[in-house]
């Protein structure tokens, strides 16, 4: 006698793609938070914590959901006085690498 094969369909998981219109946020069930005891910001997940350095966190710091990658690249590029089509391809990178790991979500 054969076993009958039951196929499951999976739907693929939808990778959210990072532009200069995306309006990035932490989801709920991450944080970021200053460790004082170590001097150093912590993206705390579950099951997993991330050390970014210093301009990564400069960043995530200005992703509310309200400002896009654009405007956040504007504030990085005065702030730092550098390129706005460097930071912004910086930026874009960075986001894009955390929204694949579940760190960043964007509309």
């Amino acid at each position: 006698m054969s076993e009958a094969k039951t196929s499951e369909t999976r739907a693929a998981p939808v990778r959210t793609i990072i532009t200069a219109q995306s309006k990035p946020a932490l989801p709920r069930h991450i944080k970021l938070r200053h460790d004082a005891g170590r001097g150093r910001w912590l993206i705390l997940a579950p099951e997993r914590v991330f050390d970014p350095d210093e301009i990564s966190v400069a960043v995530l710091k200005l992703c509310d959901g309200q400002r896009t990658v654009s405007d956040i690249s504007g504030q990085l590029a005065k702030d730092y006085n550098a390129p706005l089509s460097e930071i912004l391809g910086d930026v874009v990178s960075m986001l894009q690498d955390l929204s694949d790991k579940g760190v960043v979500k964007a509309a």
